[in-house]
């Protein structure tokens, strides 16, 4: 018996293991093929990766294999400016100083650009670290409310004992409110510039890499 598995696209379909064992079923799985690589394809761009690191730029830097490439990798980066674009400028200028001197002179350039990514993510911060203190104070003040009409009415004021409960629970609520989507949105953020940066030291780790080997071996 030929065995079977379970295709995972968008309609569940028996696909047989081998194209030649059913070949619409090989021919259904090729156009699967193509369009997941086409959506991989644009996923970086969608993501906001694309912005900082072009697809131009990280084409021209894989296809710039010796010195003879590098004025086209020049010619793309400039026209298409990105934080990616201004660290491979930077290394192609300083191409002709110790490899050492060139890393230390990127990696400083990268830690700039990587400051200019993470500018919003202070405020976001500052809120996820100020919000939860702000609901606590607001249950201090409820608190210090409550317990100052006890004193004053004692506990026979339903009423006054349930409004400063309701307002310790509204200044939790609130504090919470503010600070579980600014986390969510710090944290979303923050691994995105990661992300980014891994990207950036990878393609710039790479070019550097290839042109001093090739300047050695000549």
């Amino acid at each position: 018996d030929k065995s079977k598995k379970k295709n995972t696209s968008l309609v569940a379909i028996d696909v047989w293991t081998t194209p030649e064992d059913n070949p619409k079923m090989g021919a259904v799985r090729a156009v699967e093929r193509a369009f997941e690589a086409r959506v991989r394809e644009r996923a970086p761009e969608r993501s906001g990766v694309g912005k900082v690191v072009p697809p131009e730029v990280e084409s021209a830097v894989e296809s710039c294999q010796s010195s003879e490439d590098i004025p086209m990798l020049r010619r793309v980066c400039q026209q298409h400016e990105s934080p990616m674009s201004r660290l491979l400028l930077m290394s192609i200028d300083h191409l002709d100083w110790p490899k050492a001197d060139n890393v230390d002179a990127i990696q400083s350039r990268a830690r700039h650009e990587i400051t200019r990514l993470e500018r919003g993510l202070v405020v976001l911060e500052i809120i996820v670290g100020i919000a939860p203190l702000l609901g606590l104070l607001g249950t201090i003040a409820g608190m210090m409310t409550l317990f100052s009409g006890i004193g004053q009415a004692g506990l026979n004021d339903a009423a006054h004992l349930a409004q400063g409960i309701a307002l310790i629970l509204n200044a939790t609520l609130l504090g919470l409110l503010i600070a579980i989507p600014s986390l969510i949105f710090w944290s979303y953020y923050t691994k995105k510039v990661e992300t980014i940066a891994v990207e950036m030291e990878t393609l710039c780790a790479e070019f550097i890499r290839r042109q001093y080997r090739n300047s050695a071996r000549s």
